[in-house]
């Protein structure tokens, strides 16, 4: 089960053509969550899904620099995307936080079921912000849409995950 978690990873690796920029304020609210999260001792699958979360704000923040100052070469979302699950991911799963045999849920590892779930979750609400716009002719429909559209995926699934793990 944990191959097909990390196989899931990889595919969500593989899609982003176009990088989109999060607000700052995205991405300073996911690091206030899982911070938050981790000193209020919640499970590690609602933390772990604000890493999932924080990991694609700074994969898309990265895009988008790297856009603005025309760095471009084949294969930078991918490999942007590859050094961000890396850098977070394996410090965890050498120094053992990860693959712990009695951190799992539904026989996968909390940390990488919740990264992968927050990492999904926080990509579709923020591209269906993208795509309301879009539709707005790129007028958002109130104000903190984007905001609003990136970070009430992750609240939502840690109050499903909260119940769960209870």
């Amino acid at each position: 089960m944990l191959k097909k978690i990390f196989y899931l990873l990889f595919l969500f690796v593989l899609i982003p053509n176009t990088s989109f920029a999060i607000c700052p304020v995205c991405t300073i609210a996911v690091g206030a969550g899982l911070g938050l999260s981790r000193w209020l001792g919640i499970d590690d699958t609602i933390s772990s899904l604000w890493i999932g979360g924080l990991i694609v704000s700074l994969i898309m923040w990265t895009n988008f620099w790297l856009d603005k100052k025309n760095i471009n070469f084949k294969y930078r979302n991918y490999l942007t995307s590859i050094l961000y699950y890396a850098l977070i991911i394996l410090p965890l799963y050498f120094t053992r936080v990860i693959g712990h045999f009695l951190n799992t849920l539904w026989g996968i590892d909390k940390i990488v079921l919740g990264t992968a779930i927050g990492s999904i979750a926080f990509f579709a609400g923020s591209h269906f912000h993208f795509y309301l716009k879009k539709k707005n002719n790129h007028q958002v429909h109130f104000p903190f849409q984007k905001i609003v559209f990136a970070i009430s995926p992750l609240i939502i699934l840690s109050l499903v995950f909260y119940f769960i793990t209870k």
